[in-house]
C-alpha cells in the first residue's frame, strides 16, 4: 500500500511538472513566433494555471487537433484576467481547441485587424453561475472578425460578443447557457447567420451602450438564425448591463441604428420574440453627452415567430411592469417596441422615413408599442403604422491582408 501512495503521489507530481512545462512552452512559442508561424496543439487535455498571451504579431495561426481533442483547461487558474489574450496584433486564425474555465474571458482579442474564430469552443464546466468568466469569444476593438464553427458555453454576460469593432461575420456556430448567447456591440457592418442560439437568456442582443470609445453601432443584419427556447434564468452579475434582459428573450434591439432582422426562426422564447428598446427604458442614467439612445432604421420582416401560451417570464420591475401594468397575461405579443421616439426624427409630425421602426411579413408574430414615452397609456397592438420596409443593409465582408 505505501509503495501504490508513494507511486500514486509521484504520478501526481509528475503530471503537474509536465502541464507546467506545457504552460511554458506554449508561452514561448507565442513570445517568440515569428510572422507567418503557425503553432500547433496536439492533442489532450492541458491544465493552465496562468493566461497565455499573444502580442504584436502578424499571420499567425494557432491550431489545435480538434475542437473536442485539444483543450487548454483554465480550471483553478491563479493568474492572470483572461484564458488567452491577443492584441495589437494583424491577421492571427485560433481553430480546433477549447478553452475551458477561464477566470475571466476565455478568449480576449483586442487592437487586431483580421481575427479569425474557427471551430472554437468556450465552455465553463458545471452549472452556469456568476462567478464564470464574463465573455467566451471576446473581440473588441477589432476589424475584420471572423467567428465560425464555433461553440460558446456558460458565459455569464455573451458567449460570442463582438464590441466596438468593425467589418464582422458571426456563422454557422451555436451558443447555449450564457445570459446573452451572441451579443453585436457598439459594432459596424456586422451579418450574424446561420447560427443556433438556444437556452440562453438572451439568444442574440444588438447593443449600442454610453460610455464606449466606439460611440455608434449600425449595419447589423441578424439573418437565417435559429433563436429558440432562450428561457434560462439570467446569472449575470448584479449591475450588468446584461443583468436587465428579460428571462425568455428571442432577439433585443437595445438603441442601435439600421438594424435588419430577417428571415430566422423565432421560437419558443417566452417574454420577448422581438424587443426594440430605446436606452430609457433601462432607466440608467446617461452621462454620455455623445450618446445617442434611439433604436431608428429598424427593419423586421421574414421571420417566423411561436411561443408558448404562458405569462412573461422576466423578472424585476420589467416584470412588474408586464404583470401588473400591461396586462399580457398569456398573450405577450412576440414583437414588443417601447415607443419611444426622438423628436429630431420628426417631420409634420410624423417619423422621417430612414428613422422608422418598420415590422412586414413575419409569419404568426404579434406587435404592440407598449407607449413607455407616455407612461404606458396608450398601447396599442396595432402594426399598421409600421407595414413599411427600409432599403436591404450593405453585405458584411471580411478581409484579411
Amino acid at each position: 500500500m505505501r509503495f501504490l501512495s508513494f507511486f500514486a503521489l509521484s504520478l501526481a507530481s509528475f503530471t503537474a511538472l509536465a502541464q507546467a512545462d506545457f504552460q511554458k512552452k506554449l508561452q514561448r512559442q507565442l513570445i517568440m513566433a515569428e510572422d507567418g508561424a503557425t503553432i500547433t496543439l496536439e492533442a489532450g487535455t492541458y491544465t493552465l494555471n496562468g493566461s497565455l498571451s499573444l502580442e504584436g504579431k502578424k499571420n499567425i495561426i494557432v491550431r489545435g487537433a480538434g475542437m473536442e481533442k485539444t483543450i487548454l483547461s483554465f480550471k483553478g487558474q491563479t493568474d492572470g484576467a483572461e484564458g488567452l489574450r491577443v492584441s495589437n496584433a494583424e491577421n492571427i486564425m485560433l481553430e480546433n481547441f477549447t478553452v475551458q474555465d477561464a477566470k475571466g474571458d476565455a478568449i480576449k482579442t483586442m487592437n487586431v485587424n483580421g481575427i479569425t474564430f474557427r471551430n472554437v469552443k468556450t465552455e465553463w464546466t458545471g452549472e452556469p453561475k456568476a462567478t464564470n468568466g464574463a465573455y467566451g469569444l471576446y473581440p473588441v476593438m477589432c476589424q475584420n472578425v471572423l467567428i465560425e464553427g464555433c461553440v460558446a458555453i456558460g458565459a455569464s454576460d455573451a458567449g460570442i460578443y463582438v464590441g466596438q469593432s468593425k467589418n464582422i461575420i458571426v456563422r454557422n456556430s451555436r451558443a447555449y447557457h450564457n445570459v446573452a448567447g451572441i451579443e453585436i456591440e457598439n459594432s459596424l457592418v456586422a451579418d450574424v447567420y446561420d447560427n443556433e442560439s438556444t437556452e440562453n437568456t438572451g439568444g442574440i442582443l444588438v447593443f449600442d451602450l454610453p460610455d464606449l470609445v466606439q460611440k455608434k453601432g449600425g449595419n447589423v443584419r441578424v439573418y437565417n438564425n435559429h433563436i429558440h427556447h432562450n428561457n434560462f434564468p439570467n446569472f449575470a452579475p448584479k449591475g450588468n448591463i446584461v443583468a436587465g434582459v428579460p428571462q425568455g428573450t428571442g432577439v433585443m434591439i437595445l438603441a442601435t441604428n439600421q438594424v435588419e432582422i430577417f428571415n430566422n426562426k423565432i421560437i419558443g422564447n417566452n417574454s420577448l420574440g422581438t424587443g426594440i428598446i430605446s436606452y430609457f427604458l433601462t432607466e440608467n442614467r446617461i452621462k454620455d453627452k455623445d450618446y445617442y439612445p434611439y433604436p431608428t432604421g429598424i427593419y423586421i420582416h421574414d421571420n417566423v415567430y411561436e411561443r408558448d401560451r404562458v405569462r412573461y417570464q422576466g423578472k424585476g420591475r420589467m416584470g412588474q411592469l408586464f404583470r401588473y401594468k400591461l396586462r399580457f397575461g398569456k398573450k405577450v405579443p412576440h414583437i414588443i417596441y417601447d415607443g419611444i421616439v426622438d423628436a429630431n426624427t420628426l417631420e409634420n409630425g410624423q417619423i422621417k422615413a430612414e428613422s422608422r421602426i418598420c415590422v412586414r411579413n413575419n409569419q404568426n408574430a404579434t406587435f404592440v408599442n407598449i407607449d413607455a414615452a407616455n407612461n404606458f397609456k396608450n398601447v396599442s397592438r396595432d402594426a399598421a403604422a409600421y407595414d413599411c420596409s427600409h432599403s436591404p443593409l450593405k453585405q458584411a465582408a471580411v478581409s484579411m491582408k
